[in-house]
């Protein structure tokens, strides 16, 4: 079984050395590719910046921008089996990139963006027959609503709802795993690792009976 996943945050630029960012560590990520591999998939991992060591027996990806992770996923994702996209990916980036480095000015300055292409949208519009595609939702309010408006407007299985007040870059977690015929699974409070093993084996399951 075939198995893609996305991790950590993307950076986007500013000018030769200002980006903006998410605190998103990866370990989550990271965590669902080596509990993928253990499950024997065969496992490509397309990552943002993280200080995070690459899992063993896993193919990886190294991206930075929202731009270059659309472009690793979309390449990859027509053969894939199963998706699960656990990146923090920008939703929106500087519409200009300055060429040198923004010298500090009198007064306010402004910065114009604009958004980034939505991943998890295309993915959901061109999914492939038994295709699983599972989503994220981090939320600081209404859990449970956002997330299942995500997981339809998407078309998604399955996506995994997470509140960002339990805090970015810890080991452990909890998520919430809604499906799209209405399945409500919480798994944790646990260790991202155990949380990462139980979410595979649910989803893998499900994939394995829509087949």
């Amino acid at each position: 079984m075939k198995i893609l996943i996305t991790a950590g945050p993307t950076r986007e630029k500013l000018d030769p050395v200002r980006f903006i960012t998410n605190r998103s560590s990866g370990k989550m990520g990271y965590a669902l590719a080596r509990a993928a591999q253990m499950a024997g998939m065969e496992v490509t991992l397309v990552s943002g910046p993280v200080d995070l060591p690459a899992p063993e027996g896993v193919r990886l990806i190294r991206i930075e921008s929202a731009a270059e992770m659309a472009g690793a996923v979309f390449a990859e994702a027509p053969c894939q089996d199963m998706i699960i996209m656990a990146a923090a990916v920008a939703d929106y980036r500087p519409a200009e990139v300055a060429e040198q480095k923004i010298k500090k000015q009198d007064g306010a300055f402004y910065l114009r963006l604009e958004r980034t292409t939505d991943i998890l949208a295309g993915l959901g519009k061109n999914k492939q027959p038994g295709q699983i595609l599972v989503g994220f939702a981090a939320e600081s309010e209404n859990l449970l609503t956002n997330a299942q408006g995500k997981l339809e407007r998407k078309n998604l299985d399955w996506i995994a709802a997470n509140s960002v007040s339990d805090g970015f870059g810890t080991d452990t977690d909890t998520i919430i795993l809604l499906g799209k015929n209405g399945e409500r699974i919480q798994i944790g409070p646990d260790s991202k690792q155990n949380v990462a093993v139980r979410l595979i084996e649910l989803t893998q399951k499900k994939e394995s009976g829509s087949r």
